[in-house]
């Protein structure tokens, strides 16, 4: 299943901003839709939309099994009826990175970074979702999905910071981060 993050004009998240973190940045656009779809395919007709990012949720890539249970026994799900605010934050790694084997890729994430480790903290707070784009052939490798509830906002900005620091960042080429907000309609 394809997970598509289209940036237009209309859709169920308002967007409140677009930042470059590192490199080129994305249009600005007002709203962005969230579909899932078994396929991937062309409009046949120009689009409205600026842009459209597509991911795959896979297995996880470098996380053991036992870290894998205490993830599932502390993870929130997505669409948590009081997480009206959100990130989707697409990521390019650098060619140093994909050269690494898949063993090296896994010391720097977890042994150097801990990036599984010093996160658990801010679960179920925050839920996400990782999809791999890199084998789609769109300008990212990594698309990563944030929901939480607006109190959450400054853990939220903890947890991006802290990652942000670490050596697994330093392979990072193409960072945008989109910070969003879920349009829900009165009766």
């Amino acid at each position: 299943m394809f997970r598509m993050f289209r940036g237009g004009h209309s859709g169920g998240w308002r967007v409140t901003s677009i930042s470059p973190v590192v490199g080129e940045p994305l249009p600005f656009v007002p709203a962005l839709s969230v579909t899932d779809s078994e396929a991937i395919s062309l409009p046949l007709v120009p689009s409205r939309n600026a842009w459209r990012l597509v991911g795959v949720a896979s297995t996880p890539r470098y996380t053991e099994r036992a870290e894998k249970q205490q993830l599932t026994a502390v993870q929130a799900e997505l669409g948590r009826l009081g997480a009206t605010s959100a990130a989707l934050i697409p990521i390019r790694k650098s060619e140093a990175w994909w050269e690494l084997t898949q063993e090296e890729r896994r010391k720097i994430f977890e042994d150097k970074s801990h990036h599984i480790a010093s996160t658990l903290r801010f679960l179920p707070a925050i839920a996400r979702q990782l999809y791999h784009s890199r084998d789609l052939g769109g300008p990212f490798d990594f698309l990563t999905w944030f929901e939480f509830a607006p109190p959450d906002a400054s853990l939220f900005e903890e947890l991006v910071a802290m990652l942000r620091q670490t050596e697994e960042w330093s392979y990072v080429e193409h960072e945008i981060d989109v910070r969003l907000v879920k349009e829900v309609l009165s009766a």
